[in-house]
């Protein structure tokens, strides 16, 4: 008889909690020891159990952000495992999107699929049809458990309970309840009082550098470690703003009494906050920050120019315009690529990015100036590219009011990209976030008005964008789903694949193109603006649609 093809069996375990992984037997220890049995059982078709450990203790099936799972894809990617055992299906994934990716992944090197407790394999139609089935009800499972676990946060956060995160400085934890801090409750005490007398953060910061102060270290879960670094002052903004330091919990916008102790008293917290509510109203020295200019103090030109709010008027219809100040002073070689921008375009622009990254959909209700001028600290526009520099210690705060907290609030930068058109560039300075937005400007009469220009056709002939083509073809095919019955809403078609559903309404456009419009881009003579990452960013203007 011939004998059996050796199969190569990689096992993977998962648990979302780190309760009880330190016993000498857990539930890790449960699961391996059962798909271990279970290749036993195959031994005389070849199944032998690879000695690698894919253990994922701690980690949630809601995301692929697992060291385990990335080890075991890259092996499977190296062609080093045949079969994949595990305990339950929802140990691997509890995402629909997530197990689309990771059963593509296994198809591509041939990779088989078994679940010890679920009797099936991928490898036939009627094993995919119960996997799918299966993985519905884990994912429908997940959210009826986040809901609970947000039902729980918020009446814990109501009965004043702190709910863990990241320990807030001048506090220690004991027994899960936090408990001021012998040495740094005295700092914070003192950052308060010090703050009321220089009236700045700028010269706060200075000082509490020099006296060697700096931000109270920690460890994720995940291990990524931070802190110890001198305060920043998107950090002190953060400290000088947290009502947490007067025996308060928030939850979204609703404030309850602590079971902590306060360090710094009412009158004391709300003296600071007083004074800080009169320099937001007020930019840098007498400039007055209205709704009108949300970004006035903040906008610089790629020369290094502060820009200016400014109008004009024409056929009794007024125009807002943010401006160089070489421009106007009239020195116009000294001025950046953009001397002169419409203010709706470019405030709209940084607006969208930060309810974006805030998390804030378009029906939250929001006021634009107070958003802008907490989060963003500088916005410098050019030609080509738009960059802001966010503070992140504001954007943390403005996600916990904004969202409900399903978790310690963790800025991952992962999680915050995956919230952003794919054009856009997100990345870490220190306590700073610092977002590149690539555009290209229209111009109006003098100034920029518009994101995407040139919609005219390219003069002569060149190379057809890949990328476009492909974008081209891939919104035919998201047409064809709909007209197939296939798909039903963009939401369907982004689980499938695996990307927003924003980015899902912006590029099926590209499927509506005018028939002209369509036969310059096979032939390379489409408006130069006309991009991948132009239409995920700003969309597709109607005149190129048929």
């Amino acid at each position: 008889m011939k004998p059996a093809k050796l199969l190569r069996c990689a096992i993977y375990t998962r648990k979302s909690t780190e309760e009880g992984l330190e016993q000498a037997f857990n539930s890790l220890h449960a699961q391996r020891e059962a798909c271990e049995a279970y290749i036993k059982s195959q031994a005389g078709e070849g199944w032998v159990a690879l000695p690698t450990v894919y253990d994922d203790g701690g980690f949630s099936g809601g995301n692929m952000e697992r060291p385990a799972l990335k080890a075991l894809l890259a092996d499977i990617d190296r062609g080093l495992v045949d079969v994949v055992v595990v305990y339950k299906v929802d140990r691997l994934t509890r995402a629909l999107a997530d197990f689309a990716k990771i059963v593509e992944r296994f198809d591509k090197q041939g990779v088989s699929f078994v679940s010890v407790t679920q009797a099936f394999n991928t490898t036939s139609s009627m094993g995919r049809l119960t996997l799918n089935v299966l993985l519905s009800f884990a994912q429908f499972e997940r959210e009826v458990t986040s809901e609970r676990i947000r039902d729980k946060l918020a009446a814990s956060k109501k009965k004043g309970m702190w709910m863990g995160g990241r320990r807030p400085f001048g506090y220690a934890v004991v027994d899960k309840k936090l408990v001021p801090d012998e040495i740094e409750a005295p700092i914070v005490r003192r950052i308060f009082t010090r703050y009321l007398q220089l009236k700045s953060v700028h010269r706060l910061k200075a000082e509490l550098e020099a006296e060697g102060v700096v931000t109270k270290t920690w460890v994720s879960r995940h291990g990524r470690s931070g802190g110890g670094t001198p305060f920043d002052r998107g950090a002190l903004y953060h400290l000088l703003q947290n009502r947490l330091y007067i025996g308060e919990i928030a939850h979204k916008t609703e404030r309850y009494k602590g079971e902590h102790k306060p360090i710094v008293s009412p009158k004391l917290f709300e003296a600071v906050a007083d004074n800080l509510e009169s320099l937001r109203r007020r930019g840098p020295g007498v400039t007055v920050v209205s709704r009108r200019h949300p970004l006035v103090g903040l906008l610089w030109d790629d020369a290094g120019n502060r820009m200016s709010p400014t109008h004009g008027q024409k056929n009794g219809r007024k125009y807002r315009y943010y401006v160089s100040r070489a421009a106007m002073s009239g020195a116009p070689d000294d001025a950046g690529s953009i001397p002169r921008i419409a203010s709706e375009t470019i405030e709209g622009l940084v607006l969208d990015r930060v309810r974006l990254l805030a998390g804030a959909g378009p029906s939250a209700q929001i006021e634009t100036p107070a958003l802008l001028r907490a989060v963003v600290s500088k916005v410098i526009v050019s030609a080509d590219r738009v960059m802001l520099h966010l503070s992140r210690a504001q954007l943390q705060i403005k996600i916990q009011e904004i969202c409900a907290p399903r978790s310690a609030p963790d800025l991952d930068l992962d999680a915050l990209r995956a919230r952003l058109p794919g054009g856009d560039h997100l990345a870490e300075d220190g306590h700073t976030l610092v977002l590149t937005i690539a555009v290209a400007f229209a111009r109006q009469g003098q100034a920029a008005g518009r994101i995407l220009p040139n919609e005219g056709y390219a003069d002569g002939l060149s190379a057809p964008d890949p990328a476009l083509l492909k974008a081209i073809a891939r919104a035919h095919g998201w047409i064809n789903q709909f007209l197939s019955g296939e798909a039903s809403t963009f939401r369907d078609i982004a689980a499938r694949e695996g990307v927003q559903e924003r980015y899902v309404r912006r590029m099926i456009v590209l499927g509506f193109l005018e028939p002209k419009m369509l036969q310059a881009a096979l032939e390379g003579r489409e408006p130069h603006a006309l991009t991948v990452d132009a239409v995920a960013i700003s969309g597709l203007p109607i005149a190129w649609a048929a």
